[in-house]
């Protein structure tokens, strides 16, 4: 009998898992296994509550899926190398197959994994193409590993067709004997944000077809309308991937019209950063282009900081976005940039103080897109016009132009019509004291100020 440990990590689904599929075509048996992996668990900001309790609805619905089909999910905690040989060891398994990362924890995980199994004589296989639509080595410009500007690697990207997409398995039989920790329910997890939504890959493609079923066609026109929420709300699915990024293209690409080819677009966004951090691990934490930026620190900075991590900025629709993140432990893409934008050009805050908060709440935070967006953002990324700013009250008329989004999250300011409610510092001093709302944290101009001269910029 032969046996295969499939490894499973950003991957946590049954349907276009090429893993999984590979190991079921070469052996009789195969053993589906999550590592708790320590080292995860020990890094600053990666064991977010938000994050570990969509986890553990994506792991409840992974192990039913699969049961479904006569196996089980096989789950250990611990040293994620040791696990997995351990495993093997006692499954007497051949071979190891593993869904390809791009950070540089993941890399040497492979390492680590390549070098334990073989010297027992055993096999790993790692899959490209399993996280992210194209691996990204699968494009590149000449006389560089990756591209560093994402126009380029769209056309190039855009001309590649994506591999088949793989069904899920009928039936699959795992060795007995084998001994499974307890999932843990979402439920025991504390500190969630009240309005998490819910993981798994029942749910996830429960949404992929709503979505290309009623809401892509409208994607081109609608994707920035704060209050209209108009987005797929896939993100938390492609990070943990209970949905796979190559169905969501393949599937997209059969609906005509501007809104699927803008939603591709996305998911190549998706993919270029996580080349970027292949080709630049370091990016995760270091500059990707630094800019000799001389961060404000300090006790009027942390008050600022503060105010910020809490909505009370004096800036509504930045408020608003905050409050959104805290309260779902999700974003809208547009509120994304105008509150790392705030942070890091009107405040003038490090790009990884703020990134550091997404990851604590975002559901959908991981390296690759969480602090390269942010360094998008902050001009020490791959944007070719690092010195944009991007003013909130003038983002706010025109992306939330009725308020509908600011009154939703910012309740205090809920009688006040647009435009008004993007300025209340500007009511006269009766009607102003009618809302418990604060003053601006700090005049736009001096924000801008504060950047130029810290980035020495004329």
């Amino acid at each position: 009998m032969n046996v295969a440990v499939v490894l499973y990590t950003s991957d946590l689904r049954l349907h276009d898992h090429p893993p999984l599929r590979a190991a079921l075509s070469s052996c009789d048996r195969v053993v589906p296994l999550f590592v708790r992996d320590r080292a995860v668990a020990a890094a600053p900001g990666f064991a977010a509550p938000n994050r570990q309790a969509f986890l553990a609805d994506c792991l409840a619905d992974l192990d039913a899926g699969l049961r479904k089909r006569g196996g089980r999910l096989v789950v250990r905690s611990g040293d994620v190398v040791a696990e997995v040989a351990g495993l093997a060891r006692e499954a007497d398994a051949d071979e190891v197959h593993l869904s390809a990362g791009v950070s540089a924890y993941a890399h040497a995980r492979e390492e680590r994994l390549r070098r334990a199994l073989g010297a027992e004589g055993r096999r790993l296989h790692v899959h490209d193409r399993v996280v992210t639509a194209v691996a990204p080595g699968d494009v590149h410009p000449a006389g560089s590993e990756h591209f560093a500007v994402f126009t380029p690697y769209f056309r190039r990207w855009a001309g590649l067709s994506p591999r088949p997409v793989v069904t899920a398995p009928r039936a699959l039989h795992v060795p007995d004997g084998i001994r499974s920790e307890p999932l843990v329910a979402r439920t025991a997890v504390t500190g969630v944000s009240p309005g998490l939504a819910r993981g798994g890959e029942t749910e996830a493609r429960r949404l992929l077809a709503s979505w290309l079923r009623s809401g892509i066609t409208r994607y081109e026109d609608t994707h920035d309308d704060l209050a209209g929420d108009a987005t797929s709300r896939l993100s938390p699915h492609l990070h943990f991937g209970s949905l796979s990024p190559t169905e969501a293209v393949h599937r997209a690409r059969a609906v005509d019209g501007p809104g699927a080819e803008a939603f591709v677009r996305q998911l190549c966004w998706r993919d270029f950063h996580h080349q970027v951090l292949a080709a630049r691990p370091e990016a995760a934490f270091e500059d990707y282009r630094t800019r000799q930026d001389r961060w404000r620190t300090g006790p009027a900075a942390d008050e600022e900081i503060a105010a910020w991590k809490e909505g009370r900025t004096g800036y509504p629709v930045v408020d608003a976005a905050m409050r959104q993140l805290r309260h779902e432990g999700w974003m809208h893409n547009r509120g994304r940039l105008l509150a790392a934008g705030f942070l890091t050009k009107t405040l003038y805050v490090d790009w990884r103080t703020g990134a550091r908060h997404f990851l604590d709440l975002l559901v959908d935070g991981d390296l690759a897109n969480n602090q390269l967006n942010w360094q998008w953002v902050a001009g020490t990324g791959t944007d070719t016009r690092p010195n944009r700013v991007l003013n909130p009250v003038r983002q706010g008329m025109r992306y939330d132009p009725e308020g509908r989004y600011v009154h939703r999250w910012v309740p205090e300011l809920a009688g006040l019509p647009a435009p008004r409610v993007h300025e209340p510092w500007r009511l006269p001093g009766p009607e102003r004291a009618r809302y418990d709302y604060p003053e601006p944290v700090v005049d736009l101009a001096d924000g801008l100020d504060r950047f130029r001269r810290g980035r020495g910029s004329t």
